[in-house]
C-alpha cells in the first residue's frame, strides 16, 4: 500500500487530535499524578475501538496495534509525555488556556500526546493493511522523579522492538519546519546532594572550629574545573550547584553547608567519571580544609542519542514530503528527557517540530508558552509516515 504523507488522518481523528489538545491544556497534571490525562485517553482509545489498553508506571498508558498484512513484520515504539509543570499560565488569549491554578502545559506535551493520539488511531484503522507492531506509550512523569521512561527500561517495555520515536516541539524552529541530528542530541541530567561538615566554633576564633562555609567556597570554585579541564569540549558537560544552605548567625563559625545541583554531559561512556570526579573533588576539598564531606548521587535522564540511519530516514521523509527547506539539523541541547532511556535501550530517533510563528516565540518553561494547533495535523501524519515506512523498509 502507498501512503502519502496527506490525509492519513480522518476527518473524526484530526477532530480527535485536537480535541485531546485542548482537552489536556484545560486540565494539566502535574508529573505522576496525571489521573484525569491517564483516563481520557484510555476513554478515548475506546471510542475508537482500540481496546486491549495496558497501565504502566502508575498513570501512563500504553497500547499496541498489531497488522495484519504480510510483510517483515518489524516493530516499533512511540512516544508521547502527557505532564505538565507548575507554572500559573499566563495566555489569556487561548480559549483551552489551563483552568488549574499554578499548572500547564508549558512543554508542549499536551501536543506530544495528541500526535501519539493520532498515530494509534490512524494505524489501528489501517491494521490490515500494514505489517508489524506499533506500540504507543503515553508516558507520565517526563518532568520529574520518579521518571516514567525510567519505567519503560526497568520493565522491559522495549524488549523485542526494533526502533522507538520521540518528539518534541521547539520553539526556534519555524512552524512547519521539522529537525533532527545524529548523536547525542540532549544531556544526561543526574542530581547531587552535599552536606560539608565543620566544626562550630566563635566568630572571633575561626582557629578552634573548621568553617563549613570556606569548605563551600573552595568546592564552588575547584568543581568548575573538572568540567574545563578534564571534560571533552563537545561532552557539553556541566555541574550547576542550584541551592546552598549554611549558617546560622554572624558571629557564629558555620559547622555545616547543604548544597543540590545537577550533572549533566552528553557522553554516555564519561557519565560516570564526571559524577565520580564530583564526589572526589568534595572530598578532597573537605580533607585539605579539616572538614568531612558527605556526598550523594542520583542518577537521573541518559543523553538522548539518535540513530544516524533514522535520522536520515526522516530527513529524506521531510524533504520529500514538505520540502528541503524545511528540514533544519537543529543544534543538541544541554537539556535532559527521559527519552533516553529508550534510547539506551533501541535504537532511536528523537525529531523537533518548530513551533516559532508572530504570537508564539516564547520558550518553553515559561509561562507564556504556546503553539498553534496548526502544527498537530501535519506533524502527526509526518509521524504515521515515517512509522509506517519504518515497518515495511
Amino acid at each position: 500500500m502507498n501512503v502519502s504523507t496527506n490525509n492519513l488522518l480522518s476527518e473524526v481523528e484530526r477532530e480527535a487530535v485536537i480535541e485531546m489538545r485542548h482537552a489536556m491544556h484545560r486540565e494539566p497534571e502535574l508529573s505522576n499524578n496525571e489521573w484525569k490525562t491517564q483516563k481520557r485517553i484510555i476513554e478515548t482509545l475506546d471510542n475508537f475501538g482500540i481496546t486491549g489498553a495496558k497501565t504502566f508506571h502508575k498513570t501512563g498508558v500504553y497500547i499496541d496495534i498489531q497488522g495484519t498484512a504480510p510483510g517483515p513484520n518489524r516493530s516499533i515504539a512511540l512516544r508521547g509525555d502527557i505532564d505538565a509543570l507548575p507554572i500559573q499560565e499566563d495566555r489569556s488569549d487561548l480559549s483551552y488556556r489551563s483552568q488549574v491554578p499554578g499548572i500547564m502545559h508549558a512543554c508542549g506535551h499536551d501536543m506530544h500526546a495528541s500526535i501519539a493520539l493520532g498515530t494509534a488511531l490512524a494505524f489501528h484503522r489501517m491494521r490490515e493493511n500494514f505489517s508489524g507492531n506499533v506500540r504507543v506509550f503515553f508516558q507520565p512523569a517526563e518532568e520529574a522523579e520518579p521518571l516514567g521512561g525510567r519505567t519503560v527500561a526497568e520493565e522491559n517495555l522495549l524488549d523485542g522492538f526494533d526502533a522507538a520515536v520521540g518528539f518534541h516541539v521547539r520553539t526556534d524552529i519555524p512552524v512547519g519546519s521539522y529537525g533532527a541530528r545524529e548523536g547525542a542530541v540532549t544531556n544526561s541530567s543526574d542530581q547531587f546532594a552535599l552536606a560539608l561538615i565543620g566544626i562550630m566554633a566563635h566568630g572571633a576564633k575561626p582557629y578552634a572550629g573548621v568553617d563549613a562555609i570556606a569548605i563551600a567556597g573552595a568546592f564552588i570554585n575547584e568543581v568548575q574545573k573538572v568540567v574545563s579541564r578534564e571534560m571533552p569540549a563537545d561532552d557539553r558537560a556541566i555541574v550547576t550547584i542550584g541551592t546552598i544552605h549554611g549558617g546560622e548567625a554572624t558571629n557564629i563559625i558555620c559547622p555545616s553547608v547543604s548544597m543540590t545541583g545537577t550533572i549533566r554531559t552528553a557522553s554516555r561512556e564519561r557519565r560516570e567519571l564526571l559524577v565520580r570526579r564530583v564526589r572526589e573533588v568534595a572530598e578532597g576539598v573537605a580533607t585539605m580544609h579539616r572538614g568531612k564531606a558527605e556526598f550523594n548521587s542520583q542518577l537521573g535522564e541518559p543523553p538522548v542519542v539518535n540513530d544516524a540511519a533514522m535520522v536520515e530516514r526522516f530527513r529524506r521523509l521531510v524533504v520529500q514530503s514538505v520540502g528541503e527547506d524545511k528540514y533544519v539539523d537543529g543544534a543538541a541541547s544541554a537539556g535532559s528527557d527521559d527519552f533516553g532511556f529508550y534510547s539506551s535501550c533501541v535504537p532511536s530517533i528523537y525529531f523537533w517540530f518548530g513551533s516559532k510563528e508572530p504570537g508564539n516565540e516564547s520558550g518553553v518553561h515559561t509561562q507564556i508558552f504556546g503553539a498553534s494547533d496548526q502544527v498537530l495535523i501535519p506533524t502527526t501524519e509526518l509521524t504515521i509516515r515515517y512509522c509506517w515506512e519504518f515497518l515495511h523498509s
